[in-house]
């Protein structure tokens, strides 16, 4: 069975991930709890706000030298995506390191922050399981990660950046699965299956 945890930080979208995860008939523990995170199958990251404040309240939770070791598989959402990133120009602060990837701030695309419905292409990996290319995702963000070696779908916005990573038991979405229909619905299941 599986133990779902969502790593509570004061950062934002645990409601309407919880609300999503409970339509798949999964009730999540939030918790900032290292011992519950550690014993999780499965742990969430979600995230909205400011990164700056953000790492500050991980900090002093402690969870900033928890997260990177954990073992079971990890999914960041949006900020806990770019949390989970080397640096973010946003605040100028570094993030927790395990993406050795800088986040950056868009520049010269039509409006900032990029809003709305987006497609996903080059797919891979288990996250990505039964969708396609030209399948939808809902985004809100003003910041992005580059393509790179540990990008799983890619999304274009004037140019084509990061819409999903993996390293390792680590998996992340720029994008908010819990917001993005029938495919957000179909990564949480895979998330959810690994």
């Amino acid at each position: 069975m599986a133990r779902i945890a969502m790593i509570d930080y004061g950062a934002g979208n645990v409601r309407s991930v919880c609300f999503a995860l409970e339509r798949l008939d999964v009730t999540p523990e939030v918790t900032n709890d290292a011992a519950q995170l550690r014993a999780a199958s499965h742990v969430i990251f979600p995230g909205v706000g400011h990164a700056d404040a953000a790492m500050k309240e991980l900090t002093r939770l402690g969870l900033d030298t928890i997260i990177p070791t954990l073992k079971q598989p990890v999914l960041g959402i949006c900020l806990g995506m770019q949390l989970l990133c080397q640096h973010t120009e946003e605040g100028d602060v570094n993030g927790l390191g395990v993406f050795p990837q800088n986040v950056v701030r868009f520049q010269d695309v039509p409006k900032v922050p990029h809003m709305g419905w987006n497609t996903l292409s080059e797919l891979k990996g288990p996250l990505m399981n039964g969708l396609n290319d030209g399948d939808f995702a809902y985004y809100v963000h003003s910041y992005y990660v580059p393509k790179s070696e540990f990008t799983i779908a890619i999304t274009d916005y004037g140019f084509p950046f990061s819409g999903a990573l993996q390293k390792d038991n680590f998996f992340a979405c720029q994008f908010h699965p819990e917001k993005s229909g029938d495919a957000g619905e179909r990564i949480l299941r895979n998330f959810l299956s690994l």
